[in-house]
């Protein structure tokens, strides 16, 4: 039986730096208000010249030489991200363009949040079926192009970053079993109003650029219960105890949403890798971001049973249990 397997790692963050003091200075917020609330004490802001696709080939390059694959080996990529660079081409293929890679298949996949859950469950799927050798996954975003910065029910929560693996085709369990769903009854809870066929209309309220809306309360509520419902899936799916688990590696939503989820695991936050206080919220780069860290730092080690999740705009969520 083939199973794909994580044999690196890699991310990226942009050099700016954006304090929860930052944002004092330009909306009505304070330090202690945001951390109440969400854990997050600063995050990362592109700059001038980058964009989603410069921080994807820096965290995908990264992952190449963690896992000393040269690009030429690569069959795959799948690009989570709901902020491309352009309508089309994908960023993908703009990706696949500066790192090098051969006429692989190369696509974007948008679950918002959910989107490197998403992304991994694709390219496990390739190589499972003997369709591809080696794939390299990546999230991305810049989430900072569509918060309104004058709003702070939303502009204090998100970051910009990317994080990548590479997989491999292995004998040896590496992906367990991977889970995604998604719940369009839920789409104006958290979305933006525009898009390309739907026309622009009133995007001059934010500068000119899309809008990230979001109903706070209501996401909290519904990302907690369906978390746990994710999270009894996969371990039913495996026949685990929760007890097995090493290490939650969790969506850096929200550290409320995190510490809610540990407690259902009755996981000690110890086990718990979290980085939403540095990053804030980077959408699809948010888990593979916190498990580049946690590798690179040595707290995940090879054998750590680890169990990914990740709920996002849609709504989607899904899991990926993983045998690093």
């Amino acid at each position: 039986m083939i199973y794909s397997r994580i044999c690196g790692t890699g991310s990226y963050l942009p050099e700016k730096v954006v304090t929860n003091k930052d944002l004092e200075k330009i909306m009505d917020t304070d330090d202690q208000w945001i951390r109440e609330r969400t854990g997050i004490r600063e995050r990362r802001i592109v700059g001038e010249g980058e964009s989603t696709t410069t921080l994807a080939e820096q965290a995908c390059r990264n992952a190449l030489e963690a896992a000393a694959v040269d690009p030429s080996e690569i069959d795959l990529l799948v690009m989570g991200t709901t902020t491309p660079d352009l309508v089309f081409p994908s960023s993908a293929c703009l990706i696949q363009k500066k790192l090098g890679l051969p006429d692989c298949g190369a696509m974007d996949v948008n679950a918002a949040c959910s989107g490197f859950i998403y992304a991994l469950s694709v390219a496990d799927k390739f190589i499972r079926c003997g369709d591809a050798r080696k794939a390299l996954v990546c999230g991305s975003e810049t989430l900072s192009s569509i918060v309104n910065w004058t709003k702070r029910e939303t502009a204090v929560l998100f970051g910009d970053g990317a994080g990548a693996v590479v997989l491999e085709a292995s004998d040896e369990p590496g992906i367990l079993s991977t889970h995604i769903h998604a719940n369009g009854n839920h789409a104006d809870l958290l979305s933006t109003e525009v898009g390309v066929s739907r026309g622009f209309a009133g995007i001059e309220e934010n500068d000119g650029r899309p809008e990230l809306l979001m109903k706070g309360n209501e996401v909290f509520k519904v990302a907690v219960r369906t978390l746990g419902r994710i999270v009894d899936e996969t371990l039913e799916a495996n026949n685990m105890d929760k007890s097995e688990l090493d290490w939650l590696i969790p969506h850096q939503a929200n550290l409320r949403i995190i510490v809610a989820t540990a407690r259902k695991l009755e996981m000690s936050m110890d086990q718990v890798v979290i980085s939403v206080d540095r990053h804030g919220n980077t959408s699809s780069a948010s888990v593979p971001l916190a498990l580049d860290e946690a590798v690179r730092d040595g707290r995940v080690k090879r054998g750590d049973m680890l169990l990914l999740e990740a709920f996002g705009g849609g709504f989607t969520w899904g899991s990926a249990l993983i045998k690093y």
